[in-house]
């Protein structure tokens, strides 16, 4: 679905960042970012931010589960449902002119005359999430955040200072599939085992 947002670095009068062309509704962009934080990353906000923002020539088309790269299996299997798909560039796009395209660079004086619905600026302590039909800035979701969380696209419920809105929180941890090894209780020291 051609849901478009941007992702951003915070700067000094608000925000710099690049286009994404589809898939950005929160449900979709905050899984993929909160687990490519804290696996693939290391949970190192600057590359991360280096490879979605500076690194891009002109856009992105999708973000894909190459994100996910280092994050646990199981993590994985969530968020994706066992599908994979590589992140895209618009690298490729022919101008009508023929030049080369331009890097589709987003500001926050920008993003309300580009036609885009969502963005999310990758803060130290979070990534807020901008609801631009009606919002300029947004709540932030903290880098610690379950990615197994369900957000919701409703853009009702994205308003600053607002809570973080959720459909539903991550399962709890399941319990180990191993059973533990306990110690077996101590024979009285004073009493001799019996004997069979």
């Amino acid at each position: 679905m051609s849901t478009r947002s941007f992702i951003a670095r915070p700067d000094g009068t608000g925000y710099r960042g690049i286009y994404v062309h589809h898939d950005g509704e929160p449900s979709h962009h905050l899984p993929l970012l909160l687990a490519a934080y804290q696996g693939r990353f290391n949970r190192d906000v600057e590359a991360l931010t280096r490879h979605l923002v500076d690194n891009v020539t002109v856009g992105w088309d999708e973000l894909g589960s190459d994100l996910l790269n280092g994050t646990p299996p199981a993590i994985v299997a969530t968020l994706t449902g066992g599908e994979q798909w590589p992140s895209r560039t618009l690298d490729d796009l022919i101008t009508p002119e023929g030049s080369p395209p331009e890097r589709m660079t987003v500001t926050a004086d920008s993003a309300t005359h580009q036609d885009l619905r969502w963005g999310y600026v990758l803060h130290p302590h979070g990534i807020e999430v901008i609801n631009l039909v009606y919002d300029a800035d947004g709540p932030v979701v903290g880098w610690d955040t379950d990615p197994r969380t369900k957000f919701t696209d409703s853009t009702a419920y994205w308003v600053p200072n607002g809570p973080v809105p959720v459909t539903a929180l991550p399962p709890t941890p399941l319990p180990p599939t191993t059973a533990r090894a306990t110690a077996l209780p101590q024979a009285d020291a004073a009493r001799p085992a019996a004997r069979r």
